[in-house]
C-alpha cells in the first residue's frame, strides 16, 4: 500500500489519479500511524520550501525513511529531501540527501536572461543506473519550478536535465528517491517512472 503524505501543499489529485491508472493501492493521510504502516511513501509538493517545512510531519518522515522502505519526493517534495533551501531565506530541509536548493539566477554567464520559473518539457539524460530507470529510454518530462537542487554528492544524481543550468532531475540513494519534474504529468516516461517505483516497492529493491 502506497501512502501519499497530506500536509496541505501537495498535488494530491494528480498523483493519486496516476496511481489509479497504474492499478496501485494507495491512501492519502496526515496521520503518523497510517504513514508509518505504508509499504512506501510519496511526498508531493507545490509551493514554497519554508511553508512546506513548517507543515510537514518531519519526524514521521524521518522515522519512515529509517525503516528502509522506499520514499519518493516529487517536485517540491524532492527538494524537501535535501539539506537546505535558500527560498525566502535559508531553511533547513529533511537532510535525507546531501545538497542544497537554490534559485535559477535567470541570467547566463554570458549575460543573457532567461525565464524563471522553468516551465515546460525538457529531456532527461540518464547519469547512473538505477531500478527507477530500469528498461527506460531518455525522453521529455514536464517541469514547473523556480528553484533547483545542487546535489553536493554526485552519487545521488540518477538523471539530469538542462535549463541554462544543470538540473538534478532524478535523485536516489538507498531507499530515498526524488523527481524534480511531475511524473504524473509527464506522459509515457513519467508513468513508466512511477511504475518502476511501484515495482521497486514490490521487490523491496534499493539503490546501493
Amino acid at each position: 500500500m502506497i501512502g501519499i503524505v497530506d500536509y496541505g501543499m501537495g498535488n494530491l489529485f494528480s498523483v493519486s489519479k496516476a496511481l489509479e491508472r497504474l492499478d496501485a493501492d494507495y491512501f492519502i493521510s496526515a496521520q503518523k500511524s497510517d504513514l508509518l504502516a505504508a509499504d512506501a511513501l510519496i511526498l508531493p509538493g507545490v509551493g514554497a520550501f519554508r511553508d512546506a517545512m513548517e507543515r510537514l510531519p518531519v519526524e514521521t518522515i524521518k522515522e519512515f525513511a529509517a525503516t528502509g522502505k522506499p520514499l519518493l519526493g516529487i517536485c517540491l517534495g524532492m527538494q524537501l529531501l535535501f539539506e537546505e533551501s535558500e527560498e525566502h531565506g535559508p531553511t533547513k530541509g529533511l537532510g535525507l540527501l546531501p545538497g542544497k536548493v537554490g534559485r535559477f539566477p535567470g541570467k547566463t554567464d554570458q549575460g543573457e536572461t532567461y525565464k524563471v520559473p522553468h516551465m515546460g518539457w525538457n529531456r532527461l539524460e540518464f547519469v547512473k543506473a538505477s531500478p527507477l530507470l530500469k528498461n527506460l529510454e531518455e525522453d521529455y518530462v514536464y517541469f514547473v519550478h523556480s528553484y533547483y537542487v545542487d546535489a553536493a554528492d554526485s552519487d545521488v544524481l540518477l538523471a539530469k536535465a538542462n535549463y541554462h543550468e544543470e538540473v538534478s532531475a532524478v535523485v536516489g540513494r538507498e531507499n530515498i528517491f526524488g523527481m524534480q519534474f511531475h511524473p504524473e504529468k509527464s506522459s509515457k516516461l513519467g508513468m513508466a517512472l512511477l511504475n518502476n517505483f511501484l515495482q521497486l516497492v514490490d521487490k523491496k529493491e534499493v539503490v546501493r
